[in-house]
């Protein structure tokens, strides 16, 4: 049983028979209809649980997310123990649940961390779309996607800390998917990078270096941040922000080949650019 709970082996009739001889529970419970979710419904109550408190007014505003005992469970688990030293057992324990019982809400934990990959992204994703659309330049806007980014892995740290440490963790199809999604919010930043440069409000000759360095601090972190520390996610916000703005300034003095990436942005504008960090 503990090889299904860890992920590394599959969970068969057999071993459905193995696991309800050993927990004295008969194997037609569970096999009851509900006991296996499909992935999509999994995926849909993760969105509908974002979802509730999104509004594009209130993208600073982190209520608690109040997600099911198996999930926050899971939640808490893969941050102290990882994603393979965590146990469904584990996770049925922490929630006041049978394993049987968890087993009726996920079909496995590889399912819990894609449901909690899920809320993690589509939180993320509405908040920074939504500070990008507050900005009237794309200084401004890439301004406020970093003070959003740099938000919500301190005010959701424990998903951020997941969604980072874990990504080694998912099936190809999931880790693909999520991917995806996460090239997406580095592309939007990317994009406001380029629009900046275009028209000289940044100046760095290394906007695809610069770009992922200013990701990088904000998905750093869960790492450090103390919620009982003298910084609060807002004063840290505010400061990621100048800092990002700083770095894609860019003042420092430039070597060859930064010259010729910086003559591209202004000859050719934003749009070749773009193309430029996206291939880099």
């Amino acid at each position: 049983m503990s090889a299904i709970e860890t992920g590394t082996a599959p969970l068969t009739v057999d071993r459905l028979r193995q696991i309800g001889s050993a927990l004295t529970v008969a194997v037609i419970e569970l096999l009851e209809e509900d006991a296996a979710p499909e992935a999509s419904r999994t995926e849909d109550a993760g969105r509908a649980l974002v979802d509730a408190g999104e509004n594009a007014a209130r993208w600073r505003i982190f209520e608690p997310l109040e997600p099911d005992p198996v999930m926050a469970s899971a939640i808490q688990a893969f941050v102290r123990f990882g994603y393979h030293g965590a146990t469904m057992r584990m996770i049925a324990s922490s929630a006041g649940m049978s394993v049987p019982g968890v087993y009726h809400h996920y079909a496995s934990k590889q399912q819990l961390l894609v449901a909690v990959l899920d809320v993690t992204m589509s939180d993320l994703r509405w908040r920074l779309f939504a500070a990008r659309e507050e900005g009237r330049t794309p200084r401004e806007r890439f301004a406020l996607m970093v003070e959003a980014l740099a938000l919500f892995h301190t005010h959701r740290r424990d998903l951020a800390f997941v969604g980072a440490s874990e990504m080694r963790s998912l099936e190809p199809d999931a880790r693909t998917n999520i991917a995806s999604r996460r090239s997406e919010i580095q592309y939007a930043l990317d994009e406001q990078a380029a629009l900046a440069i275009a028209n000289n409000s940044f100046r760095t000759a290394y906007p695809h270096a610069a770009g992922r360095a200013v990701a990088t601090m904000c998905t750093s972190l869960p790492q450090w941040f103390d919620a009982d520390g003298a910084l609060t996610p807002e004063s840290i916000a505010t400061v990621y922000a100048q800092f990002a703005l700083d770095i894609m300034h860019g003042d420092a003095v430039l070597d060859e080949a930064g010259r010729s990436v910086l003559d591209l942005a202004r000859s050719e504008g934003a749009a070749d650019l773009l193309t430029a960090t996206r291939s880099g």
